[in-house]
């Protein structure tokens, strides 16, 4: 291909044109950059329309809990074989039979934490008075875990991921009972949570033998609070990913999810990123509503809930 910045006798121009040429390179780089910002960012703009619009805004007043629905099994590092549980949430009265399943899982380390962590609770009810039907899910725990890391950690990681991906599995295979739209499953989840949701998003080739083997992995969006990718790497074709992260958070490094962007970026995905200015771990009390209108708009245009 010529040169576009020699003369057509191969000459190089004067200094003067050089210096142009540069100029005109650099805007031309900063126009492309705004437009890539642009577009990565759409999503965070709120869908129009008139309130309430569903999946938008909490259109409904109560919400059912079913609590300690199983949806697999699965044998952990000491050998014994834990029962997996999940707690639905669905909007009361709602008359809609395929709604958007989010997933939610929980922090602790690998160690500890529970489905009814107070984040996840808050989320499972604001995003089931929206329209979703939501799953706060249990999965297998390490007691080495991984604060400080040990040796059982890469392992609960894995096992973390395999849980979660049979819980996708789960609810496709009973998607009718739940009144679930099947193309449309994210996840999302807090610190070790977050970091299985988004190994879900890039890892749905490993799937792991947890239950339900006879139905797809895949999820269509993940977001994840105070968590990156660990144990695994984004591949092209996965799903986009929404992280927010603290910019002072010294338990999950901010960089750590700075990286995993960056990574997802270079596989030719979606990766966003909104920064929690000075929020440290998990900063979701500080930072909820800018957590949940962010994940809101998030999800309505990457599960395209505007042509539900």
């Amino acid at each position: 291909m010529p040169n576009p910045f020699l003369s057509h006798s191969g000459t190089a121009r004067s200094s003067n044109t050089r210096r142009r040429s540069r100029r005109r390179l650099a805007a031309l780089a900063l126009a492309a950059a705004v437009v890539a910002t642009a577009a990565c960012e759409v999503q965070f703009v709120a869908p129009e329309g008139d309130a309430p619009l569903r999946y938008r805004d909490e259109v409904f007043t109560t919400v059912t809990k079913t609590e300690d629905v199983t949806y697999g099994w699965a044998w952990n590092q000491e050998q014994v074989e834990v029962t997996l549980k999940v707690d639905v949430y669905r909007p009361d009265g709602d008359t809609e039979t395929k709604r958007p399943l989010l997933i939610l899982v929980h922090g602790g380390s690998f160690k500890t934490g529970s489905k009814t962590s107070p984040e996840l609770v808050d989320q499972a009810n604001v995003f089931a008075k929206k329209g979703y039907v939501t799953a706060s899910i249990s999965y297998r725990l390490s007691k080495g875990g991984c604060l400080p890391v040990s040796a059982q950690c890469p392992t609960a990681i894995l096992h973390a991921k395999h849980d979660a991906l049979a819980a996708v599995r789960y609810f496709r295979a009973n998607a009718g009972t739940y009144g679930i739209d099947t193309e449309r499953i994210a996840i999302t989840g807090s610190s070790a949570g977050a970091i299985t949701a988004v190994n879900v998003a890039y890892g749905a080739d490993d799937p792991g033998n947890s239950g339900t083997s006879d139905q797809p992995s895949t999820v269509r969006a993940a977001t994840s609070l105070s968590g990156c990718a660990i144990t695994t790497s984004p591949s092209a074709g996965e799903a986009p990913v929404l992280y927010l992260h603290g910019s002072a958070d010294v338990v999950v490094q901010y960089q750590c999810a700075i990286s995993s962007r960056d990574a997802a970026l270079a596989a030719g995905l979606e990766a966003n990123f909104t920064t929690l200015d000075g929020g440290g771990h998990v900063p979701y009390v500080a930072f909820r509503t800018t957590i949940l209108d962010h994940t809101t708009n998030f999800l309505y245009w990457k599960l395209d809930l505007e042509h539900t």
